[in-house]
């Protein structure tokens, strides 16, 4: 078998949504499983909605996923040259022709084949042995180019995750190649492009499949053979709806913020339609290793926001606390914490990571490690339930006994169950009203853990402070 070439050619009109990265995903994973190669292309010759912030996005959110290309960006926009001189070449060889039908003559044949409740479709005027005599170009109207498609028998292929395909051609009317200005329409530059790029194995979304018989029309008329083409299944929300922004549809970048890991992502991408055995939790190296095309379902997959954050919950547990913690910094730096005055990011990734299924959200829960002194705990407030009269009698013993204990999580808890005891307490009453006073929260990980991280001189400063109101 010849080297394998997949492609992933994003259309830069907005952000990389998750339906795009699971194609790239899918493309990337079976060029790496067999050792091919992996093309990105970028389609931009929509030129009233490409735009290079939509660029940017499609290669950051690459970059993040760890998709890399062995070739490109390639810019269809860059290659017009390309495409006039393989059309010029159609037009030469009787493959295509120029048409000089109005877009307004256009639109009123298809309103009239509308009502007459037929498909709507070019009806080949311009065909040159439709011409009628006399029938020459009208002054004024540059034309576009039109592909001669065949008028009989059909187009079929064997799709590698549908199963066999078939069109008949007569369900296909000549579409257009090259527009008045000169650049090419999707399918032509397509069709051109994965030729040129000696594309093996098309893995692309099924919203492509209507596409694919005039594709394959075009290349077998330059004398070509087509690749192998694999359509996935839509991705749909958690309630078989269309997946749009409000089940999660949203640029992965927007993932990466919220504090996703790219592995993890990663992991949930591949089992959207596609999956080896009962493995739930897999690294990237397990996928390349697995992955087979035919192995993806050819019905639709669906988005779930419950299991996508388990995922990634389960991958924070599989790092090093040292890995964790390097993770962990720059979102605890987002959120305007000085890691400078508290335990290292490792330390405090250590204690939460089984209470946090994203960085983002164990951020959110390590601001107590680095308050400022004067960060004050409004106690009557909020902890009234807890901070009894009888806790705050034994606060005072307790800090007394903190200024010498040994700073160990075995030391510190041994102190507060033995001052609780002297008070006539039970231990989660002192432990409360010690959270409350420290943290400012109601729920952390064990309380003598997160004082040891904490520090002595913190703990101490915080409880006095607290008692002072």
């Amino acid at each position: 078998m010849s080297t394998i070439r997949t492609r992933f050619a994003p259309s830069p009109t907005g952000f990389l949504h998750l339906g795009g990265a699971r194609t790239a995903l899918f493309a990337w994973a079976f060029a790496r499983h067999h050792g091919g190669k992996f093309i990105l292309r970028i389609e931009d010759t929509d030129r009233e909605r490409s735009t290079e912030q939509a660029i940017k996005a499609i290669l950051d959110g690459m970059a993040w996923l760890g998709l890399d290309y062995d070739e490109g960006p390639h810019y269809q926009m860059q290659r017009l040259d390309r495409y006039k001189a393989v059309s010029d070449d159609m037009l030469a060889r009787g493959l295509a022709y120029r048409c000089y039908m109005t877009p307004q003559e256009l639109e009123t044949l298809r309103a009239e084949q509308t009502r007459r409740g037929e498909k709507p479709r070019y009806d080949g005027r311009w065909r040159p042995e439709n011409l009628q005599p006399g029938q020459t170009p009208p002054p004024g109207i540059a034309p576009v180019l039109r592909f001669k498609n065949p008028l009989q028998g059909s187009v079929a292929w064997d799709d590698q995750v549908k199963g066999r395909i078939e069109i008949a051609n007569a369900e296909l009317d000549d579409l257009v190649i090259m527009r008045r200005d000169g650049v090419p329409t999707y399918n032509f530059g397509v069709v051109v492009d994965d030729l040129d790029m000696s594309i093996t194995h098309v893995i692309r979304g099924d919203d492509h499949v209507n596409n694919t018989p005039r594709q394959i029309n075009m290349i077998r008329a330059l004398g070509a053979e087509p690749p192998l083409y694999g359509h996935l299944p839509t991705v749909l929300g958690a309630d078989g709806t269309k997946l749009s922004k409000r089940h999660g549809a949203v640029s992965v970048m927007q993932y990466a913020d919220s504090g996703f890991l790219p592995e993890a992502m990663i992991n949930f991408l591949a089992r959207l339609g596609w999956g080896h055995g009962d493995d739930e939790i897999f690294s990237r190296e397990q996928l390349v290793e697995w992955f087979d095309i035919k192995h993806v379902h050819p019905s639709p997959a669906r988005f779930d926001a419950d299991k996508l954050a388990w995922v990634n919950h389960e991958h924070l547990k599989r790092l090093s606390d040292e890995a964790l913690g390097e993770r962990l910094r720059p979102f605890l730096e987002r959120a305007g914490l000085d890691v400078s005055r508290g335990p290292s990011p490792a330390s405090v990734a250590a204690l939460l990571r089984d209470r946090a299924a994203t960085l983002a959200e164990m951020a959110d829960a390590a601001h107590y490690f680095y308050a400022a002194p004067t960060d004050v705990i409004d106690v009557p407030n909020k902890f009234a339930k807890d901070m009894t009269d009888a806790v705050r009698a034994a606060l005072p013993e307790l800090l007394t006994v903190f200024e010498s204990v040994d700073w160990t999580r075995e030391a510190i808890g041994a102190a507060i169950k033995s001052v609780a005891a002297k008070h006539g307490l039970k231990p989660p009453q002192v432990m409360m009203g010690v959270r409350a006073l420290v943290t400012g929260i109601p729920q952390t990980p064990a309380i003598d853990a997160v004082l040891a991280l904490v520090g002595r001189e913190h703990t101490i400063e915080r409880i006095a402070r607290g008692l002072a109101i």
